[in-house]
């Protein structure tokens, strides 16, 4: 007798034993250890100082998955898939997949994704005893970790945020909750004469300081220590928000806003760089992490519009800047 269609499709969509044996090897340095030359089970056993019986099981799965493969000598070697496993080739997954780094310790809070729906609140503390951010805040390492894989989920965004972007006759652009730095070295440096200035905590801020000087930019681009929820530096022509707004709920997200519009140089703009659900269709899961990890979420172009008229701006225009990210630009209404 065939298996019934819900455990062949259904199953296959909500397995986690998959989804958690990745994020094992990813955590574990499998596919780092294989590429240095440990291809047997218990070479990799002792590389990783992990049981060799049930890393031989996990292995085993990993095959299936075709995360692996085994070879003639009975020993494993890296499929095209696991290859993304490694630390050191470009696109790697192995940080963002790995459980000891910030995003899949996010991800573990999905257990509690039912309270969620049922609250309408975010699950992260329940399941760490502290908010995402006081987290993140209070573990120095995972900080420094989060902040590379956003500058990392940032640097294919670059081209078409320079192009996209108006910036003719913007002289100061300040970027607010700007983590590295990354974007407004990106926008600063394609500008002759341009100057940026990035508002974030004191962890970050200090961060950035350093990536301006060693890009040569350290005459142009300064950092402040602050939060988006106070004043900000006021005056410039471009106040950008870049993965911002979506990590909190809309009368955060108002005041935010509130704050830029204040800032802002008479004729000036502010930029929101974020996913769009009625423009990035597929972004639903990252909506959902919105929702477990810190009460926030992605919003509609429309939705954007209410919060800027709130906060005395008015949109006008959205530009797709691919399958992740929208820009939407603001004026003082």
């Amino acid at each position: 007798m065939s298996a019934p269609p819900w455990s062949r499709e259904l199953m296959r969509k909500s397995d986690l034993i998959t989804p958690m044996a990745i994020r094992a090897a990813a955590t574990l340095r499998l596919s780092d250890y294989m590429a240095a030359g440990a291809v047997t089970a218990a070479a990799l056993a002792r590389a990783a100082s992990v049981d060799p019986g049930a890393l031989r099981r996990l292995l085993g799965h990993l095959v299936n998955a075709g995360v692996y493969r085994t070879t003639s000598d009975g020993g494993y070697e890296l499929t095209e898939l696991g290859t993304l496993l490694r630390g050191d080739v470009p696109g790697s997954g192995r940080d963002w997949l790995a459980l000891d780094g910030p995003i899949s310790r996010g991800d573990l809070a999905f257990f509690r994704l039912l309270d969620a729906v049922r609250t309408g609140k975010s699950v992260y503390s329940l399941v760490y005893g502290s908010e995402f951010w006081e987290d993140l805040e209070a573990d120095p390492a995972l900080a420094q970790s989060f902040a590379r894989r956003m500058a990392a989920s940032m640097e294919w965004v670059v081209p078409a945020l320079v192009s996209e972007g108006d910036w003719e006759g913007v002289r100061h652009v300040v970027d607010v909750g700007g983590g590295s730095g990354t974007l407004l070295a990106a926008v600063v440096g394609s500008r002759p004469g341009m100057r940026g200035t990035l508002v974030d905590l004191e962890r970050p801020a200090a961060a950035a300081e350093r990536d301006f000087a060693a890009a040569g930019l350290g005459e142009r681009c300064t950092a402040v220590v602050g939060s988006f929820f106070d004043p900000l530096p006021a005056g410039a022509d471009v106040y950008l928000l870049a993965n911002v707004l979506l990590n909190w709920p809309d009368e955060r997200a108002v005041a935010i806003l509130r704050r830029c519009a204040e800032a802002v140089a008479p004729g000036g703009r502010v930029m929101v760089l974020e996913g769009l659900l009625d423009v990035q269709t597929d972004q639903t899961d990252l909506d959902l992490r919105m929702l477990v990890y810190l009460d926030g979420r992605m919003r509609t172009a429309e939705e954007l519009r209410g919060l800027g008229a709130e906060s005395g701006l008015a949109l006008r225009r959205v530009a797709e800047l691919g399958p992740v990210r929208s820009l939407a630009e603001f004026t003082p209404a």
